[in-house]
């Protein structure tokens, strides 16, 4: 069984969070080191530890975390502009913590992170 984290505790509502959206799904909060001027956080609300621990059952969920990050981006004020979702994997790949999550970035021009010259 994987190990509860810190953001298992925010979804229960047991430690404070700013959190912008929560349903049956999914919990949405700001993040406390943002790196842009909107830097959110949506988590499944079941505990899948990497993109590596997905299973066929939490194909709606996963799902879910990208409408609700369009939704989210309205309501911010930020989806005519752009914005980036990012969910890292893994040591190498940047996560921290080790729940499922992606990061809803934007409010500012954000510059490419790979170029597909030539692509």
């Amino acid at each position: 069984m994987a190990e509860e984290t810190i953001f298992s505790k925010i979804i229960r509502r047991e430690i404070p969070a700013d959190i912008v959206w929560q349903d049956d799904l999914v919990t949405a909060f700001r993040d406390i080191s943002p790196q842009a001027p909107t830097h959110i956080l949506i988590v499944p609300n079941i505990l899948i530890p990497t993109v590596n621990d997905t299973l066929p059952e939490h194909e709606q969920a996963l799902g879910h975390l990208i409408t609700v990050a369009a939704k989210i981006a309205e309501q911010e004020g930020i989806a005519g502009d752009g914005f980036r979702l990012v969910i890292n994997c893994n040591r190498h790949g940047g996560q921290e913590v080790y729940h499922l999550h992606m990061h809803l970035l934007g409010g500012r021009p954000l510059g490419p992170l790979l170029s597909h010259k030539g692509a």
